[in-house]
């Protein structure tokens, strides 16, 4: 059996600086036949000379277009505009199965030029995830809340270390009474990296999970500070917080909406419909005199590259020994592409 030929492309998104695919892992996968490529890219966290000390081949950026058949192209955020046909497999987050905004043109792209899309987000087993940047979006979703409530988040945000955050969420807790804090989705990957956040920045936990929204309680909800959404959901569902919650009685003044599908009709907070940015990772959505600030940055953990794109390298890699037959969690994520394209 010949192993694929692994292409780890540079990202288009010019504030992505993650990789999936980290140099350890990749000097593993090279140690065990796999052909590696890696393009050159001005952003990424980690230099192209430790790929190329790994046994990884350099290509420059974008060159993924004009690869050798049958090659796996590997990347974590959207593909480039160009081209309009796409004839590879690739490997990313597409989110195109939800409804959201330029799904079916992505999904179009395939069908025109007869390639394969295999979803990181569908890599399941039995219906849940194997691989995720999912603890540190919540971790970092819900210190920019926290830093945010606090006063903190001036302006804009741009990546740093872990050990950096930390100390900026200790140092913002000193004199102040604890934040009630609520995490929706409190169990998963995201949710208990939010609560970790939450817990060294002094906040007091709520934690959510399905039986607490199967039965919504609105008023409980709203009588927070802080909600950090961290759910999922495939379909319709009451809303967490709707327009209509503007003008009630509430307590709550900061969201931190880490899942951000805010263009897909599975919106649990459709008090939103629009990504923030690095830029500007703030919107007020409430009337004025009770505002309800929004923070729904949909690369978070590239916010803190250097840990996410290691946690997220280290869940891919075992994967790859099982991607040439389609097997396992790769199986499960092309039958939903299959399903999505006829």
């Amino acid at each position: 059996m010949s192993l694929p030929h692994l292409w780890i492309r540079a990202e288009a998104r010019p504030t992505e600086q993650r990789v999936p695919i980290v140099p350890a892992d990749a000097a593993r996968l090279v140690a065990d036949g796999f052909p590696v490529t890696i393009e050159e890219s001005p952003t990424r966290i980690v230099p192209v000379e430790d790929y190329a000390a790994a046994g990884c081949a350099v290509a420059p950026a974008g060159s993924w277009v004009g690869a050798p058949e049958g090659t796996v192209v590997i990347g974590i955020k959207e593909l480039p505009e160009e081209p309009a046909e796409l004839a590879h497999t690739h490997v990313f987050f597409a989110h195109a199965y939800k409804g959201q905004e330029g799904a079916e043109e992505t999904l179009d792209r395939f069908r025109r030029g007869g390639g394969e899309l295999l979803d990181v987000e569908y890599l399941t087993v039995d219906g849940r995830r194997v691989v995720a940047f999912g603890f540190w979006a919540g971790y970092v979703g819900a210190a920019l809340a926290v830093l945010r409530h606090r006063g903190l988040l001036p302006g804009g945000v741009t990546p740093m270390a872990r050990a950096d955050l930390d100390v900026l969420l200790r140092a913002s807790a000193e004199g102040r009474e604890p934040e009630k804090a609520l995490v929706i989705g409190s169990r998963g990957r995201s949710g208990r990296g939010a609560t970790e956040a939450l817990e060294v920045a002094g906040c007091t936990v709520t934690r959510w999970d399905r039986e607490h929204t199967a039965d919504l309680d609105k008023a409980a909800l709203l009588a927070h500070d802080i909600l950090v959404n961290c759910v999922v959901s495939q379909v319709k569902a009451e809303a967490f917080v709707g327009p209509e919650d503007l003008t009630a009685e509430r307590r709550l003044r900061t969201v931190g909406d880490v899942t951000c599908d805010v263009t897909s009709e599975a919106n649990l907070l459709p008090v939103n419909t629009a990504i923030t940015t690095w830029e500007e990772p703030v919107r007020d959505v409430g009337p004025e005199g009770a505002p309800l600030e929004v923070i729904a940055i949909d690369n978070l953990p590239s916010l803190l590259p250097r840990e996410s794109s290691e946690s997220f390298s280290a869940e891919l890699t075992p994967l790859m020994e099982h991607l040439w037959e389609r097997r396992g969690p790769w199986a499960a994520s092309l039958d939903w592409f299959r399903r999505h394209v006829c």
